[in-house]
């Protein structure tokens, strides 16, 4: 049992790691720190040491235990339907866990090389009557639930879980960064009925649609922002840092660029080029998977997005529909924590097994009231 002052979340990206230290009794008494940027793991363990003693000294604890962000270009969405015959009597909570808890059993056995790191609700239909939410004091015949299973790869979370082991600290819970951001942002745009998360990463790009503010589907794509730099670096012979330097900020390194006798044009070709293909990959995407694509409002963030800012932005042309987010530390660690506070109603709970000495059921899942 964590009887700590904060709670840590650590947004593990695959080119930069941010950490947040959240006050439990202190709302405006947190701590944030970003590492500094890395094209491998080469190095990684030196960062996330960094970020550990900075959290240990901002907050005067040891730091044990952390809450993981993770993000993969192998992530998988899963959604699956079950139904079950009743007998009319009163629906209890117990008929939904036995529900899902056989669901999830399908998944781990058929996707052997993956952990599930949420499990969402999407809808209740009891006696051909849909619901958002389990209603109370409800009698019925048949019930049938819709499912939304968002999976990490086993290998991608043993990783970031052993590194941090290594220097003594224990994982907690696991999040899916991209679906909690979005999840996140989501809630400041409630007004907007139909709305498209495109976070573009360093090595895939993920895209989270939602419906009259609840999830629909998730898809990535296994391309982001390094293959920009990679084109950089391929096209005009270059090291991964010169083209990534040049990537952030080529229309103000002109003097480098004239002493590499290098055409800033050029550079406005390669980005345009690959950034057009992956906005169309997402945008093809989301018309294949919501129906209501034109009425739907697109959102573009992750530390991939940078690149579109207001100027370059306008040699896009198909962004003219698309929002840009300017994300900060701050926004991507407060995500993981509303998500441990139950910002998803329709997100059934896995409780780690470090932390149990409940029944059976209570072991996997509770339900946000």
């Amino acid at each position: 049992m964590n009887n700590k002052n904060f709670e840590v979340f650590i947004d593990c990206g695959s080119s930069k790691m941010r950490a947040g230290a959240f006050d439990k009794n202190n709302s405006k008494n947190n701590f944030y720190h970003e590492g500094n940027f890395f094209f491998d793991n080469s190095n990684i363990t030196i960062e996330i040491e960094k970020i550990i003693s900075s959290i240990e000294k901002d907050t005067s604890e040891y730091l044990n235990e952390v809450n993981l962000m993770i993000d993969s270009s192998e992530m998988l969405s899963i959604n699956i339907s079950i139904a079950k015959k009743l007998d009319g009597s009163k629906l209890k909570e117990e008929d939904i866990q036995f529900l899902v808890q056989d669901v999830k059993q399908q998944v781990l056995r058929n996707y052997l090389m993956y952990d599930i790191a949420h499990i969402i609700i999407k809808n209740y239909k009891l006696d051909e009557i849909d619901y958002i939410f389990l209603p109370n004091n409800i009698n019925c015949n048949f019930i049938s639930l819709d499912i939304l299973f968002i999976c990490l790869p086993k290998n991608t979370i043993e990783f970031f879980k052993k590194l941090f082991l290594e220097l003594n600290v224990s994982t907690n819970q696991i999040y899916c960064s991209s679906y909690a951001k979005s999840f996140n942002y989501k809630e400041n745009l409630s007004l907007i009925e139909n709305i498209s998360f495109i976070d573009i990463g360093f090595e895939k790009t993920s895209i989270i649609s939602y419906k009259k503010n609840e999830i629909t589907f998730i898809d990535v794509l296994p391309v982001g922002g390094n293959h920009i730099t990679k084109d950089i670096s391929k096209i005009l012979k270059l090291d991964l840092l010169e083209s990534e330097r040049i990537k952030l900020y080529f229309d103000k390194n002109q003097n480098f660029l004239n002493e590499k006798k290098i055409s800033l044009n050029l550079i406005n070709q390669i980005i345009s080029a690959r950034t057009e293909e992956i906005l169309e990959l997402s945008i093809k995407s989301i018309r294949q998977n919501l129906i209501m694509f034109d009425n739907c409002k697109i959102i573009l963030m992750g530390k991939g997005s940078k690149i579109l800012d207001s100027k370059f932005k306008e040699k896009i042309s198909l962004t003219s529909d698309i929002d840009l987010l300017e994300e900060t530390t701050e926004d991507i660690c407060e995500s993981g924590l509303k998500m441990m506070e139950g910002m998803n109603r329709q997100e059934v709970l896995i409780i780690p097994k470090k932390q149990i000495d409940q029944g059976f059921f209570e072991k996997l899942f509770h339900f946000f009231k």
